[in-house]
């Protein structure tokens, strides 16, 4: 491994909420994960507006209350 890898590897704790999101064409899916790969909360649907960017990151908000995160990472995939 590289000094790269081992920096994006470090850089999630047990504070840290990961957020995967599947970008789709209209309708994209994001997941909350701990830092271990547990999931936290099932795919759920947001559009593609301002409205439901505004979701997504109320959601953020409130499961890092929930779980008890101070940090957060996206990690996006095109599907």
């Amino acid at each position: 491994m590289n000094c790269t890898q081992n920096h994006k590897i470090n850089q999630v704790t047990e504070q840290t909420l990961v957020v995967g999101i599947d970008i789709a064409k209209r309708t994209h899916y994001a997941c909350f994960v701990d830092d271990r790969g547990r999931v936290l909360r099932k795919s759920f649907p947001f559009l593609q507006s301002k409205k439901g960017f505004r979701q997504l990151n109320e959601a953020i908000q409130e499961a890092m209350q929930a779980f008890g995160k101070s940090q957060v990472i996206v990690a996006v995939e095109p599907t």
